[in-house]
C-alpha cells in the first residue's frame, strides 16, 4: 500500500507542477486553447494518443472486446494504429493545420463556421460538441475508478471527485501547453506500463504459448479454438468496432483540434511516425492483453443473471499482480484517464466560449473575458460529468459508443471533405449534422440497432454517403469565397538560390 501511495504523490504533484509551470503559456486565448500554435511533434503526438486511449480503452474497451473477440480483438488496437492514427495524421494532418490558421479558426465548429460561411453551423457544432463530449468524459471516470477499488479499496465517488479536482486545476492553471506536457509524460508512463503488464500477466499463464492453448481450450458457439483464431469469433461486429474506434478519431473536436497546434508541417511528419508507433503499442497492446480475458473467468465477473460485468475483467486480470505491478497499472491508466479528460474539458469549454457565448450572446467579448469564461466552464463542465459518472449507465462501452457515434458521426465528413473538396454545400453539413446525430439518438431510445458500437459506425459510414449525394443537388457556395478558402495550399513561396552559375 505505501508503494502505491507514494508512486500516486509523485504523480499528482509532477501533475499540478506542470500546470503551475505552464501559466506563462496560458495569457491569452490563443496560447490557452491552442499553445500559441508552436507544439513540437513529440509533444503533439502524445498529446494525440493520451487523448485517444484513456480507461474506456484499458478496462472497458479492451475486457469486453476481449471477451467476445479473443485475441481477434487485436485487430482493433492495429486498425487504431494504422487508420485512427497513421492515416489521420497523413490525410488530415497539413491541410488541418494550414487550413484553420488561414481561416483562424481555433475549435472545430470555428472552422464549419468560416469554412462554410455560417454563424448558424458555428452554433449548433458546437450544442453539439458540448453535449455528446459529457457522456464520454463520465466514462473515463468509470473505467478508472474500477482499478482504484481494486487497489485502494476507495469509495468510488472518491476516486471520481479527487481525479476531476486534480485535472481541473492543472487545466485552468496552465491551459493547452499544460495538457501537452502532462500528455507527455503521462504518455512515457502507459507506454512502460503497457509492456510490463502484459508480460507480468502472460508469465502468470506460464508464458504467451501455454495461455494461447488455455485459450483455445475455452468453448465456443461459433467453432472450437475461435477465441484464437485469425477473425475470432464474430467478424462482422469487430469490423464494426474497428470502424467507431479508428475512424472515429477524424471526426472528433478533441482529437483533431491537436492538428490545429502543432508547430510546422516539418513537425507533422515526426508526429506522425511518433502517434502511429505510440498507438502501435498501447492500443495493440491492450486489446491483445484484454484477449486473455476469459482465462481469468470467475463468479464475480458475473451477475445475478449469469451476464458478463465486463468492466470487472481487466481489473480481475490484475489483482494478482505484486503490490509494485499494480501500483504500476494505477498510475498508467490515471495518466490515460486524465489526458484523455483533460482534452474533454478544455475542448468543451473553449468551443462553448468561443463559438456559442462569443458574438452570439455577447457581441463583444475582451480576450480576459473570454479566458475566465473559459476557465468557469471547464468547472461547470466537470461538474456535470461527474454527477453523470456517479450513476452511469451499465458498462463503459455503452457511453463511448454514444459519444462517438454523435460526435464523429455528424463531424467527420463535412470536416474532411471540407479540408479537400470545394464543392460540399452547406446543406450537405447540416445533413451530416442531423444523420450523425439522428442516427445516435433515435438508436438510444427505440434500440433498432442492438449495439450501440455498430450504430456509431453506421452514424460515420451514413455521413460519409450523406454529404457527397447532398452537394451535388444543393446550391454551391459562392465560388470566390470558395477559391479564397483553398487559396492557402497554393501559396508560392520565394527562395534565394544556393547556386548562381548553373551547368549547362
Amino acid at each position: 500500500m505505501a508503494v502505491k501511495i507514494i508512486l500516486l504523490i509523485i504523480f499528482f504533484a509532477s501533475m499540478i507542477s506542470v500546470g503551475i509551470y505552464s501559466r506563462k503559456h496560458a495569457t491569452n486565448v490563443n496560447d490557452f486553447v491552442l499553445g500559441g500554435r508552436t507544439v513540437g511533434p513529440w509533444l503533439t503526438a502524445f498529446a494525440y494518443g493520451t487523448s485517444y486511449f484513456s480507461a474506456v480503452v484499458f478496462v472497458g474497451y479492451a475486457g469486453q472486446f476481449g471477451w467476445k473477440y479473443g485475441l481477434a480483438s487485436t485487430w482493433i488496437g492495429l486498425g487504431n494504429a494504422f487508420i485512427g492514427s497513421l492515416i489521420a495524421w497523413v490525410l488530415m494532418g497539413r491541410r488541418t493545420r494550414v487550413m484553420t490558421q488561414h481561416l483562424h479558426a481555433a475549435t472545430m465548429p470555428d472552422f464549419f463556421g468560416k469554412r462554410y460561411n455560417s454563424g448558424s453551423l458555428r452554433i449548433v457544432a458546437s450544442a453539439i460538441a458540448f453535449i455528446f463530449l459529457i457522456p464520454y468524459t463520465a466514462s473515463v471516470y468509470n473505467g478508472l475508478s474500477r482499478l482504484f477499488g481494486m487497489a485502494f479499496d476507495i469509495d468510488y465517488s472518491i476516486c471520481v471527485i479527487a481525479m476531476a479536482i486534480l485535472t481541473g486545476v492543472y487545466v485552468i492553471l496552465g491551459g493547452y501547453m499544460a495538457t501537452a506536457i502532462n500528455d507527455f509524460i503521462q504518455g512515457i508512463i502507459m507506454l512502460v506500463g503497457i509492456v510490463v503488464v502484459i508480460a507480468s500477466v502472460l508469465n502468470g499463464q506460464g508464458g504467451f504459448t501455454e495461455a494461447v492453448k488455455s485459450l483455445a481450450q475455452i468453448e465456443s458457439t461459433a467453432h472450437p479454438g475461435a477465441y484464437v483464431s485469425f477473425f475470432g469469433p464474430d467478424p462482422l461486429n469487430l469490423l464494426g468496432v474497428v470502424i467507431l474506434t479508428s475512424l472515429g478519431t477524424w471526426g472528433l473536436p478533441q482529437m483533431v483540434q491537436k492538428f490545429y497546434a502543432i508547430k510546422n508541417e516539418k513537425a507533422i511528419k515526426t508526429g506522425t511516425i511518433v502517434s502511429t508507433a505510440f498507438a502501435l503499442i498501447v492500443a495493440g497492446g491492450c486489446y491483445f492483453l484484454g484477449g486473455f480475458g476469459r482465462l481469468f473467468d470467475s463468479e464475480a465477473l458475473h451477475n445475478a443473471d449469469g451476464s458478463v460485468v465486463y468492466d470487472a475483467i481487466v481489473p480481475s486480470m490484475l489483482s494478482t499482480l505484486p503490490d509494485i505491478l499494480i501500483g504500476i497499472v494505477i498510475v498508467l491508466v490515471l495518466s490515460a484517464s486524465m489526458s484523455t479528460l483533460s482534452s474533454l474539458v478544455l475542448t468543451s469549454s473553449s468551443t462553448l466560449t468561443l463559438d456559442f457565448l462569443k458574438g452570439t450572446l455577447f457581441k463583444d467579448m475582451k480576450d480576459k473575458t473570454q479566458l475566465l469564461i473559459m476557465r468557469l466552464l471547464i468547472v461547470f463542465f466537470i461538474v456535470i460529468s461527474v454527477v453523470i459518472a456517479l450513476d452511469p449507465p451499465t458498462f463503459i462501452a455503452q457511453l463511448m459508443g454514444i459519444s462517438w457515434g454523435a460526435l464523429a458521426g455528424a463531424f467527420l465528413a463535412p470536416f474532411l471533405y471540407g479540408l479537400y473538396w470545394k464543392g460540399v454545400t452547406k446543406a450537405a453539413v447540416w445533413a451530416s449534422f442531423i444523420a450523425g446525430v439522428g442516427i445516435t439518438l433515435s438508436n438510444m431510445f427505440i434500440g433498432y440497432i442492438e449495439s450501440p458500437i455498430n450504430a456509431g459506425a453506421i452514424a460515420m459510414i451514413a455521413g460519409l454517403i450523406v454529404v457527397p449525394i447532398v452537394s451535388l443537388i444543393t446550391p454551391k457556395l459562392k465560388k470566390e469565397m470558395v477559391d479564397k478558402t483553398f487559396e492557402c495550399y497554393d501559396e508560392k513561396v520565394e527562395v534565394t538560390e544556393k547556386t548562381s552559375l548553373r551547368e549547362k
